[in-house]
C-alpha cells in the first residue's frame, strides 16, 4: 500500500506535459497535401484550417500546392513535391524566432515586418541556410543543389549559416551546391532562360495554385541549360572555380543528357585550359566517353581525352584512344589532327 502511495505522489509531482503550441495553420491546399507530426512516422492527409506545431512536416504530391500561414502572419507557400518541415518557430512581445526545414522541392516564404521585436528566421536544406527577417524569396532545393530568387527585401544566402554569404534583393538569383558558398548574386534580366524559370516559379507558388503542374518540373533544367552559359561567362572572366561550381549545379539539377554532358565537357576544359590539372580534365572527358557514348559530345570528349593521354605521359594508352576514335568516327572532325598526333607519337 506504502509503495502504491508513492507511486501516485510522485506522478502528482512531476510536471505534466502540456500540449503543443499551435504555430500556424494550414490556410488552403489543393490536390496531394500530406501531414505528420514529426519525423520517422507515416504521412496522413491533411486538411485546411488544420492546426500546424513544431516538429510538423507537410508534404505535396505531383499536383499538390498548400499554403501555410503562421501566428505572425507570415507565410510559406510549397509548390509540388515538395517537402517541409516547420523545425521550430516561437512569437513574443519582444521577439521572434523560426527554423524551418525544405528537404526537397520549392517554395515561397513571404515573412512580415516585425517593428520592435528582434527576428531571427532561417529556412535550410542539406547544403545552404536562407537568413530571413521581413522578406519574400523563392528557394528551391534539388538534391544537393539549391537555388533562390529573391523578390523583397534581402536575404542573406550560405552554406551553413555562419559564413560567405550572398545578398539576395529584388530581382536576384544565386545558387550553390554540396555545401558549397552560394556563386555571386545574379541580376535577373528580362527575356533571359533565368527570368522564364522565375517566372514559372513564382506562378506555382502564387497565392492560387496553377491548373497543372508540367512547367513546375523544367524549372531545374532550364537554370542548369542557362547555367552551361553562365559558367563560360565566369571562366572567360578568370572566376574558374565559380564556373567548376555552376557547371556542377547544373549536374546536380538535370536529369538531361545532353546538359549533363556539356557540364561535363565544360569542367573537363576549365581543368585543362585554365587550372593545370590534366588528371581532373581526363577524369571528366572519361566520364562523357562511358555514360553518353551515343552522344556528339562523346566525340570531341574521346579526342580529348587522348590528347590529355599524350601530355600526362602515357603514349600507349593514348594511341590506344586514338584509334578508338578512328575507328567510331572514320570521317571525324578531329581525323587529321589525330594522324598527325599519332605519327608524333611513333617519334
Amino acid at each position: 500500500m506504502k509503495q502504491i502511495i508513492m507511486i501516485i505522489l510522485a506522478a502528482l509531482l512531476l510536471p505534466t506535459m502540456a500540449p503543443a503550441a499551435q504555430v500556424g495553420k494550414i490556410t488552403a491546399l489543393k490536390g496531394s497535401v500530406q501531414f505528420r507530426v514529426k519525423n520517422n512516422i507515416p504521412y496522413s492527409t491533411v486538411k485546411k484550417g488544420e492546426a500546424v506545431n513544431q516538429g510538423n512536416w507537410i508534404k505535396t504530391g505531383a499536383n499538390g500546392w498548400v499554403e501555410l500561414t503562421l501566428e505572425d502572419k507570415s507565410r510559406f507557400t510549397l509548390a509540388n513535391n515538395t517537402e517541409f518541415e516547420v523545425t521550430k518557430f516561437l512569437l513574443t512581445k519582444s521577439r521572434r524566432e523560426g527554423a524551418f526545414n525544405l528537404t526537397r522541392g520549392k517554395l515561397r516564404a513571404s515573412v512580415v515586418k516585425l517593428a520592435g521585436r528582434q527576428s531571427g528566421m532561417t529556412v535550410r536544406s542539406g547544403t545552404a541556410v536562407a537568413g530571413i527577417k521581413g522578406t519574400e524569396f523563392l528557394m528551391m532545393s534539388e538534391g544537393p543543389a539549391n537555388v533562390f530568387f529573391g523578390n523583397e527585401g534581402t536575404v542573406a544566402v550560405s552554406a551553413d549559416g555562419k559564413g560567405g554569404e550572398q545578398p539576395l534583393t529584388v530581382g536576384t538569383m544565386t545558387q550553390n551546391t554540396r555545401g558549397l558558398a552560394p556563386v555571386e548574386t545574379q541580376k535577373i534580366e528580362s527575356g533571359t532562360p533565368i527570368a522564364e524559370a522565375k517566372n514559372i516559379f513564382d506562378k506555382i507558388t502564387a497565392a492560387v495554385p496553377p491548373a497543372e503542374w508540367t512547367d513546375s518540373g523544367r524549372i531545374s533544367d532550364i537554370i542548369a541549360r542557362w547555367n552551361i552559359n553562365h559558367g563560360h561567362y565566369l571562366a572567360d572572366a578568370g572566376k574558374y572555380n565559380d564556373a567548376l561550381h555552376v557547371f556542377q549545379i547544373a549536374l546536380d539539377l538535370t536529369k538531361i543528357a545532353e546538359i549533363r554532358a556539356d557540364a561535363h565537357m565544360e569542367r573537363g576544359a576549365v581543368y585543362a585550359r585554365f587550372l593545370n590539372n590534366p588528371e581532373l580534365a581526363l577524369a571528366e572527358y572519361l566520364l562523357v566517353i562511358e555514360e553518353y557514348p551515343k552522344l556528339p559530345q562523346a566525340e570531341t570528349a574521346l579526342f580529348s581525352a587522348a590528347q590529355t593521354l599524350v601530355e600526362l605521359g602515357f603514349a600507349d594508352q593514348a594511341r590506344i584512344r586514338f584509334e578508338q576514335y578512328l575507328d567510331e568516327y572514320p570521317a571525324g572532325k578531329h581525323r587529321d589532327n589525330i594522324e598527325t598526333l599519332m605519327r608524333n607519337l611513333g617519334r
